[in-house]
């Protein structure tokens, strides 16, 4: 039993996990410790992540030694009746085990860090704008069960509905090395309310993760290589908005990457906002090309449209969900649409591991 523990606990790197508390723990005690409110909110999320991975690996060594005792008294009594809740014992152990071990995996330099994912409608037109908006519901859906927090950097409206592109940050421990896996097209099968013949159609959306990357990264932005645009915002925010240019999109020429950010009180910030984005994705792209893969960091770059698609989400003429990278499948589609996305998150962590 507590060899076995014992195993556990240099697996999940405990004695590590143990020591960074004590670490996070100093730090918030020295003087002007709250003085920088996103360098406090980051020490105290991750000292209370750490102390909850703890937690639950010492939760997963009682609950053995529950079932261990169970089976004991079991076969002691030769008492069949305890055969079920032994078994539903070990699913539920199998469960949280499986949950602490996949998080293991969140090991590359920017896992930990906040995502930014965009969402861009692709061939399908008010449908896939339709389907953009879908999935921003099932991100901001996944996000809540998390305890994210999520802000919208920037969208643009469809023409007869849902959302042409949208861009959410999703701020929480181990956000983008989660969301990372949802990098690709994600395409939609079902009966279109758009469609007065009733007919099923297919669109498509890209998704774009990033790592919210706040260090000053060392990559250098020619003012000859980008433009800059300003444009009203689209979102609600009282009069000031709507009268003024505050929004901003960066455009760089040599790799054709766009950021866009709407969120901020001020031009000037958005702007910053902006070059922090383009900044990150330069680097990515960069640290992708140096790897040489063709699975890195932002994913495969394809096509928004047929046979590119990473996830296919089917609503008729039967019901599934299933990632074509790991053959990942879920049969309740609106448990799905509904943030349930671990099951592929895990899939693709488990996945890319063994890829490396």
């Amino acid at each position: 039993m507590r060899n076995h523990c014992l195993k556990w606990g240099i697996h999940f790197d405990l004695a590590g996990k143990r020591d960074r508390v004590e670490e996070l723990e100093k730090t918030m005690e020295e003087p002007g410790f709250w003085d920088n409110p996103d360098k406090s909110t980051a020490v105290v999320q991750e000292c209370k992540k750490l102390k909850d991975t703890i937690e639950r690996y010492e939760a997963l060594c009682t609950d053995r030694e529950d079932m261990l005792t169970l089976i004991e008294l079991g076969e002691e009594e030769e008492d069949q009746s305890l055969a079920a809740e032994i078994e539903e014992s070990f699913q539920e152990f199998e469960s949280k085990f499986e949950d602490l071990r996949i998080e293991t995996l969140l090991s590359d330099e920017y896992d930990k860090e906040n995502a930014i994912l965009t969402l861009h409608a692709g061939a399908g037109g008010t449908e896939s704008c339709d389907w953009a908006s879908m999935l921003t519901r099932m991100y901001r859906r996944w996000a809540e069960k998390k305890g994210f927090e999520v802000e919208v950097l920037d969208f643009l409206d469809g023409d007869e509905a849902g959302y042409k592109s949208m861009t959410l940050q999703i701020n929480g421990l181990n956000a983008y090395g989660y969301l990372k896996s949802e990098h690709g097209v994600h395409r939609l099968v079902r009966i279109s309310p758009f469609n007065a013949a009733g007919k099923r159609q297919t669109s498509f959306v890209s998704c774009d993760v990033m790592p919210d990357i706040k260090e000053d990264l060392d990559i250098e932005v020619n003012d000859d290589d980008i433009r800059i645009d300003t444009y009203r915002s689209s979102g609600a925010g009282g009069q000031h908005i709507n009268k003024t240019s505050s929004a901003i999109r960066i455009t760089h020429f040599p790799t054709g990457i766009v950021v866009q950010c709407q969120n901020e009180r001020s031009q000037h910030m958005n702007k910053d906002k902006a070059m922090q984005m383009l900044k990150a994705k330069l680097y990515m792209l960069k640290k992708q090309e140096q790897l040489d893969k063709a699975n890195g960091i932002r994913g495969e770059v394809m096509d928004n449209g047929f046979g590119s698609q990473i996830r296919s989400y089917v609503m008729q003429p039967y019901t599934m969900v299933k990632d074509h990278r790991t053959n990942a499948e879920v049969g309740n589609v609106q448990a799905v649409m509904d943030g349930n996305i671990d099951p592929f998150i895990n899939a693709y962590l488990a996945w890319q591991s063994k890829q490396e």
